[in-house]
């Protein structure tokens, strides 16, 4: 098998030369793999075999959706992490460099897009021309005009594209969504919403690709993509003008020492984010193993000077509706958490997660983010989450909903259930998600860049054809 590395193939250039003769790893007869009878399972192909595209959407769908969905391809530029993928996984299907022939060859139903941020339009439209469907990690893509291409696409094409929202599936969260449709609390008027990222969390994204704004819009559109829908998802509206604040004064360019990675670093006694990727076996196996093939480093120095993301952000939004929302993003905060307020007509609602002394156990920071992407999943809740509901003039009202495990809140296991268990179940607070979900809520992280840019608000209408409605519409 050839040799690859980052100076003769990196992902721009493998997406744009889909016909090198690198080819599918493994490859089979075209006329095997006959598009599936209806009733029977899902043929889904997989590209981008990462942490997310090995974890929740292949291992987890091999190991507990066996019987609706069948893998029929698997696809990276990093050989390596191919292999481990399918052994990690336990499929025994093709592998494939290329994605054109991995489509022309194993015609999947479906595809799960998991690569690179600003690589999910390549493959969303070229699934999409090969008549399949498509599921799409979270954020859509990363600027308007990626957005624009990705909805002519689907429109053109007559096939479907999902986009995985799990934090909307999370019971806590559709607690919330209730009470705001049942108008608890009347019309909403405004919202303050802010996110903390701790410094073992927060820290990892300016270790990875992420850091690099060409490749993940910033945190704005990978990160607060999350927590855009769900302000969409909530006030039931979408946003028509965003302003915005942004710098990087904490990590990157913004220290006085700086190493190559943690791997052997010499800084590593003094540097308190010092991470020590070799004592963790999968991310050993899946990435330092086949950094040779692409150059990819994992355990990157958050220090170094091409990090070009915001590390603090706040953003004002104003709805269609008329409800004006203030959110804010810290990359490097003690603790991890997220507080929101809605102030209503007839009252207010106040909601939180992992807030330390408003939790009924402790748990060490570093540990916080593992603990909640674990996909483990207990049918009894062992703990709960509050929501405060106060009337105006009235009292205040305790609402203690069951905290469920599993990844996201339990969002991740009932989200797949949507998608492959029971497409057409009952769904009365619309969870399930498309590309005007997708989009509306990258455009909010968008216009924030752009915000943060030009000094100056930014109109939703102005960057895609999608009108800004005060009422989100069915599709």
């Amino acid at each position: 098998m050839e040799k690859y590395n980052k100076h003769n193939l990196n992902r721009r250039e493998f997406i744009a030369t889909t016909g090198l003769a690198t080819g599918a790893l493994a490859v089979a007869p075209s006329s095997i793999f006959a598009r599936s009878p209806k009733g029977s399972k899902m043929r889904v192909a997989l590209v981008g075999t990462g942490i997310r595209g090995t974890g929740m959407w292949g291992k987890g769908l091999v190991e507990n959706y066996a019987d609706y969905v069948e893998f029929v391809g698997l696809c990276d530029i990093n050989p390596g992490r191919l292999e481990y993928a399918s052994k990690y996984m336990g499929v025994s299907c093709p592998v494939f460099t290329d994605f054109d022939k991995m489509m022309q060859q194993v015609k999947p139903d479906s595809v799960i897009v998991t690569t690179v941020d600003a690589t999910h339009h390549e493959f969303i439209i070229k699934a999409l021309k090969y008549d399949a469907d498509v599921i799409t990690e979270k954020p859509m893509t990363t600027d308007e005009f990626k957005c624009q291409d990705i909805l002519n696409a689907e429109r053109e094409s007559g096939r479907k594209v999902t986009v995985t929202f799990n934090y909307r599936y999370s019971p806590y969260m559709t607690k919330i969504k209730e009470l705001l449709q049942n108008k608890r609390i009347g019309d909403i008027v405004s919202v303050d919403f802010h996110w903390y990222l701790n410094v073992y969390h927060g820290a990892s994204y300016f270790r990875r690709w992420h850091g690099i704004r060409d490749k993940s819009g910033t945190l704005l559109v990978h990160k607060a993509t999350h927590h855009f829908d769900l302000l969409n998802w909530w006030l039931d509206s979408e946003p028509a003008q965003v302003f915005a604040w942004g710098d990087l004064e904490h990590y990157g360019k913004n220290h006085s020492f700086r190493g190559d990675k943690c791997r052997g670093c010499e800084f590593k006694d003094k540097c308190k984010f010092h991470w020590d990727i070799t004592t963790n076996k999968r991310y050993m196996d899946l990435y330092v193993a086949n950094e040779k093939y692409d150059g990819y480093i994992r355990d990157n120095c958050l220090w170094r000077k091409e990090i070009d993301i915001y590390d603090k952000m706040a953003v004002q939004v104003k709805y269609a509706n008329n409800a004006f929302t203030s959110y804010s993003l810290t990359t490097y905060s003690p603790y991890e958490g997220w507080r929101i307020a809605f102030n209503g007509t007839k009252g207010r609602i106040d909601a939180w997660e992992d807030i330390p002394w408003e939790k009924d156990r402790q748990v060490k920071q570093s540990e916080l983010h593992a603990i909640e992407m674990d996909q483990a999943y207990k049918e009894k809740a062992e703990r709960y989450d509050v929501i405060m509901v106060m009337d105006n003039f009235g009292e205040y009202e305790t609402i203690k909903v069951p905290k469920s495990s599993g990844g996201h809140g339990g969002g991740d296991q009932r989200l797949r259930d949507k998608i492959f268990k029971d497409p057409n179940m009952a769904d009365p607070f619309r969870h399930a998600a498309g590309t005007r979900d997708g989009s509306m809520s990258i455009l909010i992280g968008i216009a924030a860049r752009n915000s943060i840019e030009s000094g100056k608000p930014v109109n939703v209408a102005d960057l895609t054809d999608l009108k800004p409605m005060a009422v989100r519409p069915a599709k």
